[in-house]
């Protein structure tokens, strides 16, 4: 891990409640609709969140999360980690079918620090927390010897993909999305990665 200063730091397992929103703000809804298909019969589908969030390992844990404050509140986050150079063969017949396109995308950039989550709480947008994250994670990718960035964003959040292309990211490829139960205007995933 590198140090850093404020107002970044590296997530803790108290964090789990405003990781799992700003998990949900990026994943447009999804990662909600995943964890209601993980809970047990009257389990709350953010408390599945959480406890994935709270996690010693994975990828959605802690461990792998940058928070950005501002008054003493967590206001925008980060949860990245570097994709092996080579990608391991997963069973896509294993996992939701919702989940399958990302995890498609995400095989197309072996050796790169993947962005999985970037997220502002709407009040803080505009601000340049994510271009100073992103910043961020250009310095964890070098550090680690990657070869580049990578990130997986909705065809139609079209801010976000304006802010990853301010910050030298270009689309590479894209998969249709399927949907089930989730509700979204959008049709596709598309990959974005930024060469170091």
């Amino acid at each position: 891990m590198i140090d850093l200063d404020r107002p970044y730091r590296w997530a803790q397992p108290d964090d789990a409640f405003l990781l799992t929103e700003l998990i949900n703000y990026a994943g447009e809804g999804m990662p909600v609709h995943l964890w209601e298909g993980m809970a047990e019969p009257g389990e709350n589908p953010w408390d599945v969140g959480q406890s994935r969030t709270r996690r010693e390992e994975g990828s959605f844990s802690y461990r792998n999360a940058i928070v950005v404050e501002f008054g003493g509140d967590v206001i925008s986050s980060m949860i990245g980690y570097p994709l092996a150079d080579e990608p391991e063969p997963l069973d896509y017949d294993d996992m939701p079918a919702v989940a399958v396109p990302r995890q498609e995308l995400e095989a197309m950039a072996p050796g790169t620090w993947y962005v999985n989550v970037l997220a502002t709480y709407p009040e803080h947008r505009s601000k340049g927390h994510g271009s100073a994250l992103l910043a961020l994670a250009e310095k964890i990718a070098a550090k680690e010897g990657k070869k580049g960035l990578s990130i997986i964003v909705a065809d139609a959040n079209r801010d976000a993909r304006r802010l990853y292309e301010a910050n030298g990211f270009a689309e590479v490829a894209r998969r249709r999305m399927v949907k089930g139960e989730w509700k979204t205007d959008a049709d596709n995933w598309v990959l974005m990665t930024k060469p170091l």
